[in-house]
């Protein structure tokens, strides 16, 4: 029940500083004139670390490049939790020939560690967050910066870029999650669910009882019944820091934050005047960002790069399977390609 009603919602990574080219030369053979060599790339991991920004402790999970003409920052979801976009920062970054850095960053409190002490906060502070990460992560470096947000990340990520358009070049939003969806009844119970505390205590006190249970048994049980084709990351994210009290009410407490916001009509304005500078990329049957928002957005902002997925190859929960991963990285890094071509 848990995922699917956060759906934006680890075998442990290896990390490495550098990515390297490794050349393998067969031995010359008596009487041949030159070497068969392979060349083989190897991937570069993403890293994981943790920051301390404006006194919160921050998750970041990122892959940087050792010249890069472009910083990619991904805004997660709710659960925002770095570790499901392992996968797909990693396969963005290969995708983009290692030119750009690629970063994500965690939502406050929604930690393994319970860093902020039941402290609750909501998407405003969320946002805020976000911008002191860029102003003290970012701030000094001249590449700019290219918002990729999933779900609410990215009404995130375009109030990122109203505040800092000088410095965001670009936003591309996946699954967009920008307004409350009256026909989605999943909505409609995570909204009764989020507007009740005595409800949150109570949910988040049953995930963290099953939390407790042996690792072995926990993530059987999350492959079982949450995600039988979900990667080994994604299930180890949800092992290691979903099943928390404290993340759960956090994600529970932003919810009911974001459809209080989220019932007020999006700032169609400021997307219509940068309509050349947003991308939004759409399922067929994703109750968070329907096709509803679409035709709207089509309207509203026509000259706005608009996809949708129509072959059921992923869903809104893209980041939780290696393929999804793959496909939406694919998708995204076009995007860029192409906005570096038509500069």
């Amino acid at each position: 029940m848990l995922l699917r009603l956060f759906p934006s919602i680890a075998r442990p990574f290896s990390v490495s500083s550098r990515s390297r080219c490794r050349l393998y030369c067969a031995s010359r053979e008596m009487g041949q004139d030159s070497s068969e060599c392979e060349v083989i790339q190897v991937k570069r991991r993403a890293t994981f670390r943790l920051c301390n920004v404006s006194s919160y402790t921050t998750e970041i999970l990122e892959i940087r490049a050792d010249d890069p003409t472009l910083h990619v920052v991904v805004i997660p979801g709710n659960p925002g939790i770095v570790l499901f976009y392992k996968e797909f920062l990693e396969s963005l970054y290969e995708l983009l020939g290692g030119t750009a850095s690629v970063t994500a960053v965690g939502h406050i409190s929604q930690t393994k560690k319970s860093w902020e002490h039941g402290r609750l906060f909501s998407l405003q502070e969320q946002i805020n967050h976000k911008m002191d990460v860029i102003k003290q992560e970012l701030q000094n470096n001249e590449v700019p910066i290219l918002l990729v947000g999933h779900s609410i990340g990215s009404y995130i990520s375009v109030e990122m870029f109203k505040r800092s358009p000088e410095k965001v070049k670009y936003c591309i939003g996946l699954y967009p999650f920008l307004a409350l969806n009256p026909q989605s009844r999943k909505q409609y119970i995570i909204g009764k669910i989020a507007e009740s505390r005595i409800l949150c205590v109570v949910f988040s006190f049953i995930v963290a009882l099953v939390g407790l249970l042996p690792i072995r048994l926990l993530r059987l049980i999350v492959t079982t019944f949450l995600g039988k084709f979900w990667s080994a990351t994604a299930v180890d994210a949800v092992c290691s820091h979903l099943v928390k009290y404290h993340t759960m009410r956090n994600v529970l407490f932003m919810a009911m934050t974001e459809f209080r916001k989220l019932s007020e009509t999006p700032d169609w304005a400021f997307m219509r005047e940068n309509q050349h500078k947003i991308a939004f990329l759409f399922g067929i049957d994703d109750h968070w960002g329907p096709l509803q928002m679409f035709e709207e957005i089509s309207k509203q902002i026509p000259d706005a790069a608009l996809s949708i997925e129509r072959e059921g190859l992923t869903d809104h929960g893209f980041c939780c399977t290696e393929a999804g991963s793959l496909w939406v990285a694919q998708h995204v890094a076009k995007l860029i390609k192409n906005k570096k071509a038509s500069q």
